[in-house]
């Protein structure tokens, strides 16, 4: 089975996840910032900036940190969803064509008459976080951490449980809006993150691996800004940082030494499943713009140019006649697109976007869908050796703008690979080598499967209740499997098993 894409080849993602010297000077202090309301853009926070404090010794920067943590926590829930998934087991028997001796001597009346077994149901959980952002109940949080589920509920810190509806979500960004019927909540300021600077100190909030461990608060800095080609969304402008964050961090606030938000976590790239040091965060720039359009329109509604691009690299500089990578080559102008009526043309090379260096393909589509319909690009491309500025009115970026025209593969649908179990295997999971499986050995955190509790490392026994030995017979009992499919496993983890269930 075909590997699925992930940050390289020894790393894999983690939803739900979705993380020097100390200076004795004053801390910085940002932007003005805001609380988010939908009526009211410019309402107050309920949480204060953290003030300007001057730092003279190591308990004044123990007390700042403090102060902050403790204004910034209640505004940080859990969040917690349940979906439903139905699953009908299908007798070797269910034909009209096959009789079933033991039907009629144990009773089977299902069996006899060749039908399925009754529809069974199993209750998949899952955990997160959410950030409130609005004092009458608006809460920010991940897409993968409340897609498809059938009820939601959040448990702020004070210990109130509420239950949350849906507002809209955006798998493009994996970014969602949940609400609570509720009045007076603290709501946390919204930061700038633009402003934000590499080797800045942050927080991380949130309720890691499970809902008894509620306002767990790390602590590191922002290590890079831009971090785009993860393999998470179709937007990337990731804010990276070794905060300490882990499974259930999704959805929780990036916090900056001013108390505002400044990101949402999102995932961790690791190689042993944990923390290693390398969280992604959405910046809160990109969560607004799609936070405030989800709620005003219902949908998220991006500037479009109407270009296919790719990032010059090295060979492509070298094919092109360059001087050197950077910058976005335009392979096609889509007919009657913005672009077409500006004058842009196949083998242009777009430098730069109103004035800023265009890095990459993923940094210069992300930038336009930031950018409302009808407003001004100027593009700086270069043309035959000659520079020259292209000024482009963006249109709407269509519903369908970047869906595919195939079904995913079963390996794609699944988001794991598997091995069947070997001496080699066992000594590396620590699995018994007598027993017969496959096992995971790479797992997409953005699958249902790890959704629903699937693990590198388990020993597959069971595919929709039938025994499983090798990927041979792994890869046929899931061959004609389809989006939509329920997926019920049995797996071998800790010297017990269990079921796990999802859906394609």
């Amino acid at each position: 089975m075909s590997k699925p894409k992930t940050y390289s080849s020894m790393i894999f993602l983690l939803i739900g996840v979705v993380i020097g010297g100390l200076a004795f000077s004053n801390f910085y202090k940002g932007p003005e910032a805001r609380a988010f309301n939908a009526s009211e853009p410019a309402v107050t926070a309920t949480v204060p900036p953290a003030r300007d404090k001057a730092i003279t010794s190591l308990r004044d920067l123990n007390n700042a940190f403090v102060d902050i943590a403790a204004a910034v926590s209640p505004t940080v829930v859990t969040v917690s969803t349940e979906k439903v998934l139905r699953f009908r087991n299908r007798s070797p028997f269910a034909s009209p064509f096959f009789f079933d001796p033991f039907g009629d001597f144990f009773g089977d009346s299902n069996r006899r008459r060749g039908q399925d077994s009754p529809e069974q149901q199993f209750r998949q959980q899952g955990l997160g976080s959410g950030v409130i952002v609005s004092n009458d109940g608006y809460i920010l949080t991940n897409n993968h951490v409340i897609a498809e589920a059938d009820s939601i509920t959040i448990r702020m810190t004070d210990g109130r449980t509420l239950p949350a509806k849906v507002i809209g979500t955006d798998p493009k960004t994996d970014i969602a809006v949940i609400k609570v019927n509720a009045k007076n909540l603290p709501a946390i300021r919204l930061g700038d993150s633009e402003q934000l600077r590499v080797g800045e100190w942050v927080l991380a909030i949130g309720s890691p691996l499970s809902a008894d461990l509620a306002s767990t608060v790390t602590q590191g800095i922002v290590s890079a800004k831009g971090r785009s080609n993860v393999g998470l969304a179709q937007y990337e402008d990731f804010i990276q940082t070794d905060a300490a964050i882990n499974p259930g961090n999704s959805g929780g606030a990036l916090i900056n030494l001013d108390g505002e938000l400044v990101g949402i976590n999102t995932a961790i790239a690791t190689r042993s499943g944990g923390f290693q040091g390398i969280g992604f965060s959405v910046p809160i720039n990109m969560a607004r713009h799609v936070m405030e359009s989800l709620i005003k329109n219902g949908k998220v509604v991006r500037g479009w140019l109407g270009v296919s691009i790719q990032t010059v690299d090295e060979s492509l500089a070298k094919g092109l006649n360059l001087d050197g990578p950077g910058g976005v080559v335009v392979s096609q102008v889509v007919e009657n697109s913005p672009a077409e009526r500006a004058g842009l043309q196949t083998e242009d090379v777009i430098l730069a976007l109103n004035g800023r260096k265009v890095k990459d393909n993923s940094q210069l589509s992300a930038d336009i869908a930031a950018m409302a319909p009808g407003s001004q690009a100027n593009l700086t491309v270069l043309r035959e050796g000659r520079k020259r500025e292209i000024a482009v009115t963006l249109g709407e970026q269509p519903a369908n703008f970047g869906v595919r025209g195939f079904e995913p593969s079963p390996d794609e649908l699944l988001g794991f690979t598997v091995e069947t179990l070997n001496n080699r295997l066992a000594q590396r999971y620590d699995l018994d080598a007598t027993r017969r499986g496959v096992v995971v050995t790479n797992i997409d955190a953005v699958s249902s499967a790890y959704r629903a509790g699937l693990r590198e490392g388990d020993l597959i026994v069971k595919v929709n209740r039938k025994s499983v030995a090798n990927v041979t017979e792994f890869s046929g009992m899931l061959q004609n499997a389809k989006k939509g499919d329920t997926v019920l496993l049995q797996i071998a983890r800790n010297d017990g098993t269990q079921f796990l269930a999802f859906e394609l």
